[in-house]
């Protein structure tokens, strides 16, 4: 993966992102938070399944809302919002962070899950 300690955050396709999701649901370890950074009405109209809503609005003052024991993936509409929030969050100590590239986009065009 690109490196840590340049502060490059990692991206990840929504295909890999829903995989490690599934997986390690499966083998019982703790399954990576999912944060979708999208305002609130756009999380509303549909987002990826199981993803919670941190607007990135609100982002600077609820960050300690990020887990810090697993891997954090953000996701967003298109994936640049979800690339500052996961930037600002690996600034705040949050390590285990990953950017879905193409975001909500991609995740819904690979057929993946969405709620409403």
């Amino acid at each position: 993966m690109a490196g840590s300690a340049s502060g490059q955050v990692p991206e990840i396709s929504a295909r890999e992102a829903h995989d490690r999701l599934a997986q390690t649901a499966a083998e019982d370890e703790l399954t990576p938070a999912l944060i979708d950074v999208r305002e609130v009405l756009e999380f509303r109209a549909g987002h990826a399944a199981g993803a919670v809503n941190i607007p990135l609005s609100q982002f600077r003052q609820r960050v300690e809302e990020v887990p810090r024991d697993r891997d954090v993936l953000f996701i967003c509409h298109v994936g640049e919002r979800s690339m500052m929030a996961a930037r600002f969050a690996r600034q705040q100590g949050v390590v285990r962070v990953f950017n879905v590239d193409g975001g909500t986009d991609a995740w819904e065009a690979a057929g993946l899950p969405m709620e409403k």
